[in-house]
This record gives structure tokens, C-alpha cells and sequence, in this order.
């Protein structure tokens, strides 16, 4: 493994071109202005490439010279101590480790629920839609509170959440007008310029 790994001199991303876990992961390297070779891999027929680096084949999966990582988070806060400007998460401990809290929430709370939508049939989909719809409606106020997720300035944890909402159309998910702060906040995000450059042609896709 640390023979294929050694070959390459430029940091590659194997990148699932439509999943948020591998866009969330593009949105740090677009937002810190990382050099990387960018390899898009189709989940259902993953290279041998990824098998020989990656025992789980999963997406993405990042390889800088020897060192080969495979958990989008893992990935996003490697990224994050590898290249320090700018920081996308807090210098002290302790509103780190919140931050860290954060984004294990996002998934717990927020991308289960969608992984549901995708996976079950209509009744047990519509169930997870309503589901996904209610709890972002219930956390609107804290996208309103700040510029931006429970922050002054943009970290990991918008990193997190923007690929989702970006996804909420293909997902079926309309927002309670109760939520209009987090599809404010999410019209902020979209625009960044860093979101833009993170999005792939099929991404773009999904909201023609």
C-alpha cells in the first residue's frame, strides 16, 4: 500500500462525484486552496486503486504521499492541521472539541435521516423526509444567530452541513417557512466562492 502511495508527489482525493461525504471534503480543499488531484470514482465500481489503499473501498479517500485516509471527517480535520490557513476549526481546546460535537451531531441528526430517504421505500422515505424537514425547521434559529453555523467565521462545521443542504431538492425535503433562516444561511453558502469550486458537474445537476 505505501509502495502505490509513494508514486504520487501531488496529494490525490478518490472523490464519489454526487455524495455529500465527498463533497464536504472537496469544500475544505476548495476553501484552503489545496493543490490536489481530484479522481473521480464511481461507488458501484471502485478501482482497484482505492481497493489497493482502502480495505473498505469507501469514498472518499484521501492519499498524501504515504499516509492514506478514509473517514471524511478524519479527512477534513487532517486537512485542516496539514494546511493551518485559514483555520477552519477554533484554536482552543475546548471550542474545538465543541466544534468537533458539531459536526458529529450533523451526522447523527442530519445525515442518517437522509441516508434513510434514500434507502427505504415511499411511506418509510416520506416519513424520513417529514423527519429532516421538522428537525432543521426546530434548529432554525441557531443557522439565524450567526453568520454563519454557531460561529463568526466559517469552519468545519459549515463544511458539514452545506453539501446536505445543497441535496435537500433531490432528497425531496421542502423546508417549513418556519425555517427561512436556514435557507437564508444556506443561500449565503451557496454563494461562497470556495462552495462553487467544490461542486462537480452532477452536483450542479441537482439544482439545474
Amino acid at each position: 500500500m505505501a509502495v502505490v502511495a509513494n508514486r504520487r508527489s501531488v496529494m490525490t482525493l478518490y472523490s464519489d462525484p454526487q455524495s455529500a461525504y465527498s463533497h464536504r471534503v472537496r469544500m475544505v480543499l476548495a476553501e484552503k486552496n489545496i493543490t490536489v488531484e481530484i479522481m473521480d470514482v464511481d461507488p458501484a465500481d471502485v478501482s482497484e486503486d482505492v481497493l489497493d489503499l482502502n480495505p473498505y473501498g469507501s469514498l472518499p479517500t484521501l492519499v498524501d504521499r504515504d499516509l492514506v485516509l478514509y473517514d471524511s471527517s478524519i479527512i477534513m480535520q487532517y486537512l485542516d492541521e496539514r494546511f493551518p490557513h485559514p483555520p477552519l476549526l477554533p484554536v482552543d481546546p475546548v471550542s474545538r472539541a465543541r466544534s468537533r460535537q458539531l459536526m458529529y451531531r450533523v451526522e447523527r441528526d442530519w445525515y442518517l435521516i437522509a441516508g434513510r430517504i434514500r434507502a427505504q421505500a415511499d411511506k418509510a422515505a416520506n416519513e424520513a423526509r417529514k423527519q429532516l424537514a421538522e428537525s432543521l425547521g426546530a434548529a432554525a434559529p441557531v443557522f439565524g444567530a450567526k453568520p454563519f453555523f454557531m460561529c463568526e467565521e466559517f469552519t468545519l462545521v459549515d463544511c458539514c452541513i452545506v453539501p446536505l443542504l445543497w441535496r435537500l431538492p433531490l432528497l425531496g425535503v421542502e423546508l417549513p417557512p418556519q425555517a427561512k433562516a436556514v435557507s437564508d444561511y444556506a443561500d449565503r453558502m451557496f454563494e461562497r466562492e470556495s462552495f462553487r469550486a467544490s461542486l462537480t458537474e452532477l452536483e450542479r445537476e441537482m439544482r439545474g
